[in-house]
């Protein structure tokens, strides 16, 4: 089910594991790009008729109401109310502490220098709908947009083949204070939120996670517009010693597996004989699982368990891999997490599971994956912000400095920016 090798094999597996990209497919590109291409000259006449082929719901208007939230809210447990709350609240106290203030600094009278930190006017959020529907998502998501300061949160998600939104999705929406929920989804929905339809306005950033559609119709419209990242298959790596408990390693591989079959489950480990108690675990677990032909595949295909001499080489393998969940299941996690220098999540001690941040802990869920996390970040406020920079210089403050300026633009071959500064002092 699961491939064991040692750590001078690992080689191989690291060059098969970066090889997941799924960007390479010829077939799907061209997919998306006549999508794109056909949202962005025909609107909302294309949307309907991509809603109906993909999601087989013919669709007239794709707004949902606000009698359809209303009776959406009703429609909840009032037990996974309250929890979905108490989540939004973690959320919320942890991604405060991120929220940046303008700041100027003062030079004396001649010089001032500043930073205008200002939310984006518009975010679309993309809420997946296919293989599993994520309210974690919207938490996720809408919350830091709304710490930053955001005007507008539009949310995008598919509909079923009755035309409906998971009753859960619009209650997270509801109370993470997303604006408007369009039942659509897809490489179309990132089309309309990039370039706008009679029914659905522009954004000036798009984020959220989704396929492979999604995905690399959010790479095309970068530039267009703002996009948080490409999100790739999701991926676990677990770091456990010999005191590690078998069950739960197995439990957290299988978490991630569970996700589709390009998810990556590793476990890294200086102890051959937990390796072995893992790998039972697995067999016996998977069997009783819902989405056990998913697991399967994705352990068969881009699970593994490396075998290394010492802690030192388990950590040098994390930080090859990046990985975008990092389990630390050791005697002394506290020290080990200091060595790690890339990851998307680090995950102390055996009762701080991956699913805790997943949904509850309060940090956020959407991380680099692919190896990104040795360059990029998890979403933050930061992500709904955008800086400018304020220069003020005194006539005085100028006159110290031009002749550093004029000549610095000289040696660049710059003329006229030598000149703008010069003509302020010619007769």
């Amino acid at each position: 089910m699961i491939q064991t090798i040692y750590f001078n094999e690992h080689d191989g597996f690291l060059e098969k594991l970066f090889d997941r990209n799924q960007f390479e497919f010829e077939e799907i590109n061209n997919k998306v790009d006549k999508i794109l291409k056909n949202v962005r000259v025909r609107k909302d006449k294309a949307l309907k008729e991509y809603t109906l082929r993909f999601d087989g719901v013919e669709l007239e208007n794709f707004l949902v109401s606000e009698e359809e939230i209303q009776a959406s809210i009703s429609n909840v447990d009032e037990a996974l109310k309250n929890d979905l709350m108490r989540a939004k609240e973690n959320i919320k106290k942890y991604h405060q502490k991120q929220l940046k203030k303008s700041y100027t600094l003062y030079e004396g009278e001649e010089v001032i220098l500043g930073q205008l930190v200002n939310p984006i006017e518009r975010v679309g959020i993309y809420v997946p709908g296919g293989k599993a529907a994520y309210t974690s998502t919207v938490l996720m998501n809408a919350v830091p947009a709304r710490i930053a300061g955001v005007k507008e949160i539009i949310m995008v998600t598919p509909p079923n083949q009755e035309g409906k939104i998971k009753d859960s999705i619009i209650y997270a929406a509801s109370i993470a204070g997303v604006d408007k929920i369009y039942k659509l989804g897809g490489a179309q929905a990132i089309a309309a939120l990039a370039f706008g339809t009679e029914s659905i306005q522009k954004v000036s950033k798009i984020v959220g996670p989704g396929n492979i559609y999604v995905a690399m119709a959010k790479k095309k419209v970068s530039g267009y517009v703002g996009i948080d990242m490409i999100a790739g298959p999701s991926e676990i790596l677990i770091i456990a010693d010999e005191l590690a408990n078998p069950r739960y390693v197995a439990a957290d591989l299988i978490s991630q597996a569970e996700h589709d079959e390009m998810a990556a489950a590793i476990l890294v480990t200086d102890s051959e004989k937990l390796a072995k108690k893992v790998k039972e675990e697995l067999r016996f677990q998977v069997e009783k699982l819902e989405r056990k032909e998913i697991i399967k595949k994705s352990l068969r295909d881009y699970g593994c368990i490396i075998i290394t001499n010492c802690l030192n080489d388990t950590v040098q393998v994390a930080n090859e891999i990046a990985p975008e969940h990092l389990e630390i299941l050791t005697k002394n996690p506290f020290d080990i997490y200091k060595m790690v220098k890339n990851a998307g999540a680090i995950f102390l001690g055996e009762f701080s599971p991956e699913p805790l941040g997943d949904y509850f802990a309060g940090t956020n869920h959407t991380l680099p994956t692919s190896g990104t996390a040795k360059f990029a970040s998890p979403l933050c406020v930061d992500d709904f912000l955008k800086k400018t920079e304020l220069v003020y210089y005194s006539k005085e403050a100028l006159l110290k400095s031009k002749d550093a300026i004029v000549r610095i633009a000289e040696d660049e071959g710059l003329s006229a920016h030598a000149n703008a500064i010069k003509v302020r002092w010619e007769d």
